[in-house]
């Protein structure tokens, strides 16, 4: 097997991997995937669109579907205002694109997987070094077993030197024997190949992965050390996300060229280690998604599929078993009801019998509304153009003003203008402090960089007005309600993942200010 054989990485055999870089794919490899409808390739249309109405009557918020099967796209949505166009955060489903980088080094004889974790790591390395430590392999990084004591990113993502930090902690535990969940060691693959390569893992993909596949437009956030965060930060589009699914279904293989061994990605995928738990009160062990095994950044699957996902439903599904892959962007954090919804309608569509073919053009109507309320109120005439000087915050706003037209209000702070559609999506940029929400701090640009905003307004009652603020390149939203009381007004927010949690606070205080005379 290659994680034991390195001998693998030398062979002759993998010499042409090193050579193929160069080659010119012209226009071929900027084309996107062929076209097809579900019954040309033995799928029920019908499956698709039981899928589409059960993830509505679940009121699970996806932002973008696509199925293919025997390398052709089948069904394909997305949900205004998310498009085709745009990427999307991916947060950790970004770790199995750092393991296909990991694999290309691999395969090009720059590391392998058996090579000891602190032999890169010379200059950050603890004055002590344990006996666990010492024995940490690449693959323990990769199988998520490195023997932590406890999960350590947000430690990690809190410091400048990240490597350094990492080593740092405490490794209770012989590496290879326990899974726990862990970013950081993803992001310490990230920097392992950088440096090997003497380039981030997207500036290392891209001429192996992203141009021969025809993925342009993605982005990867960094650590204070410019590598790239390897566990989560990368954005990418839709489309970009099922070549990577069919890239890995083909095994490496990509327009007749055999860009990466099949051999590492049988290997990537298969199981490799076991997550603690079993069968519960609700759900037995087999068909829990989570307790399948794990390979290298990916996960296996019930049935025979694997695949990468990332925080609030962000999915590539691979089923070699079916030659098809199957991809979502959301923000839902019932990710298991989610591949439920999957494995109850869109497998056993693959390969059932339809009796005549089914209308998919509700593929092409898929919206996220805005909240409906009131598009005016009494209020709205008292305010306009009135400018509300601020009590000091901790978003540094000095003040905030209102105007409005027949169909949109304009927020305006300092600099910071939101136009919000007063009945549909108003599409802008924004960098109004605080925004967009994260799940995890580390990477964040220290330059405040435009978030593409779909923005829009309704009252709610005569005097209160609440605006939704949806980034449409992330899966989150901003809810920020304005009450006014006579000259006064007070400015809440509270962003979609604390939505999720009755008990959480959003950390931003209210904004209170008065009218100016």
């Amino acid at each position: 097997m290659i994680t034991s054989r390195r001998s693998f990485l030398r062979t002759a055999s993998l010499a042409p991997f090193s050579l193929w870089i160069p080659r010119v794919f012209g226009e071929e490899a900027s084309l996107q995937l062929a076209r097809s409808t579900p019954e040309a390739q033995g799928v029920a249309a019908k499956g698709i669109l039981d899928f589409i109405d059960a993830i509505e009557r679940e009121k699970i918020e996806m932002h973008s579907f696509m199925m293919l099967r025997h390398g052709k796209v089948i069904a394909e949505g997305w949900w205004k205002p998310y498009g085709p166009e745009f990427v999307h955060t991916m947060y950790s489903m970004s770790k199995s694109f750092t393991s296909t980088a990991v694999g290309f080094a691999v395969a090009e004889g720059k590391l392998s997987v058996e090579d000891k974790v602190v032999s890169f790591f010379a200059d950050d390395l603890p004055a002590t070094i344990s006996e666990n430590l010492a024995a940490m392999r690449v693959k323990d990084l990769l199988t998520m077993s490195t023997g932590n004591e406890k999960e350590p990113t947000g430690v990690v993502v809190k410091e400048e030197n990240w490597a350094r930090t990492f080593l740092a902690q405490n490794f209770a535990h012989k590496p290879g024997t326990q899974f726990m969940y862990n970013s950081a060691a993803t992001y310490m693959c990230s920097a392992i190949v950088q440096r090997v390569t003497h380039q981030t893992v997207l500036d290392y993909l891209t001429p192996r992965l992203f141009t021969p596949l025809g993925i342009k437009g993605m982005k990867w956030e960094t650590c204070p050390h410019g590598i790239n965060t390897g566990g989560w930060g990368l954005s990418i589009q839709t489309e970009g996300l099922a070549k990577f699914g069919q890239f890995l279904l083909q095994k490496g293989k990509w327009n007749g060229e055999q860009l990466l061994p099949a051999a590492w990605i049988d290997e990537a995928s298969r199981f490799h280690i076991q997550q603690p738990g079993g069968d519960k009160k609700d759900r037995p062990k087999a068909q829990n998604d989570w307790l399948q095994g794990y390979g290298y950044q990916f996960w296996r699957c019930q049935g025979t599929g694997f695949r990468g996902d990332g925080a609030f439903g962000q999915f590539t599904i691979v089923l070699p078993e079916q030659d098809a892959v199957i991809v979502m962007t959301s923000e839902n954090k019932n990710m298991q009801g989610q591949l439920d919804l999957v494995w109850k309608h869109l497998l056993p569509a693959i390969d059932a019998k339809a009796e005549q073919a089914g209308d998919l053009g509700k593929l092409k109507r898929l919206t996220l509304e805005p909240p409906k309320g009131s598009h005016t109120s009494p209020t709205a005439a008292k305010i306009e153009g009135k400018i509300f000087t601020l009590e000091k915050n901790d978003l540094d706003r000095p003040y905030v003003q209102f105007t409005f037209s027949a169909d949109d209000c304009w927020f305006l702070s300092g600099v910071h203008v939101i136009r919000c559609g007063l009945t549909s999506w108003a599409l802008g940029e924004t960098v109004f402090p605080g925004t967009p929400p994260r799940l995890i701090s580390g990477g964040k640009p220290k330059k405040e960089t435009p978030s593409k905003i779909a923005a829009s307004a309704t009252w709610t009652d005569d005097n209160t007005l609440v605006m939704t603020w949806r980034y449409y390149e992330t899966p989150h939203s901003d809810t920020v309600t304005c009450q006014f009381d006579g000259d006064n007004v007070t400015v809440t927010f509270l962003n979609s993942i604390t939505a999720m949690n009755p008990k959480a606070k959003d950390v931003r205080v209210p904004l209170k200010g008065k009218a100016v005379a």
